[in-house]
Order: structure tokens, then sequence, then C-alpha cells
């Protein structure tokens, strides 16, 4: 690594903390555009910071935090008291829902064999055509 004087890297040093100045510039700019509310960004254009927050007491947050244990016990047994009741098929259901099934499937074999015994028949019709594929050799 090479060795700089002493006036090279102090000018170095200047230029880094005046890009840092510009730099955090822009960040404070941006923050303030989105509403940050950190503690750079709290401040007004005159540099008068914002008020800071009071503390809440135990007793305030322990209120605060039983209203809120109240406010989910509502929500879960308003969840667990609707159970809807299971559903149940009767006897005549199921025996439609069997029938049905076997009609279904007694068509569909029917139309299978219908399909399976036509393409025999038409092969026997159709005439041969080997004729007219072979061609004179010279």
């Amino acid at each position: 690594m090479a060795r700089y004087d002493e006036g090279f890297l102090r000018a170095a040093l200047i230029g880094y903390q005046s890009e840092k100045a510009k730099i955090q510039a822009a960040i404070a700019e941006i923050q303030a555009q989105l509403g940050h509310r950190g503690p750079k960004a709290a401040a007004d254009k005159e540099g008068n910071a914002a008020p800071k927050r009071r503390p809440l007491s135990a007793s305030a947050r322990r209120r605060i935090a039983a209203a809120q244990k109240k406010r989910w016990a509502a929500v879960k047994n308003a969840k667990v008291a609707a159970p809807k009741p299971k559903r149940k098929l009767s006897a005549a259901g199921r025996r439609a829902i069997s029938e049905a099934t076997k009609k279904r499937w007694a068509a569909i074999r029917a139309a299978k064999a219908k399909a399976a015994a036509k393409p025999q028949a038409s092969k026997a019709a159709k005439p041969k055509k080997q004729a007219a594929q072979e061609a004179p050799t010279a």
C-alpha cells in the first residue's frame, strides 16, 4: 500500500466529511417527506426538537393490557361458539345416489360395447386400396 503525505490525507478527510454531510441532509429530507418520527427527523426547520413523549404509568399499562385481553377473549369466544352441525346422508339419499351411479356406469359400458362392435363391421365393408397404391416400375 502506498504511503500518502499528511496534506493529502487531510484533504481527503475534508472531502469525505463534506460528502457525508450532503448524504445526511438528503436522508433527513427524505425522512421528513415520509413523515418519519425518529429523533433526527423530529426537529423542525429552525432546529427545535419535538417535545418528548411522556412514559405511561404502570397502572395505565395494566389497564391497556387488560382491555386488550378482554377484546381478544371476545374474538376467540365468537369463533368457538359457532360450529356448524355435521350433515348426515339418509338411507334413501344414499340409495338414490347408488342407483344413479349404477345407471350411469351401465350407459358407459353400453356405449363402449357399441363402439367396440361398430369398427369390426366397418372394416369388412371397406374396399382394399392396394391396387391404387402399387405403381408400375420401369
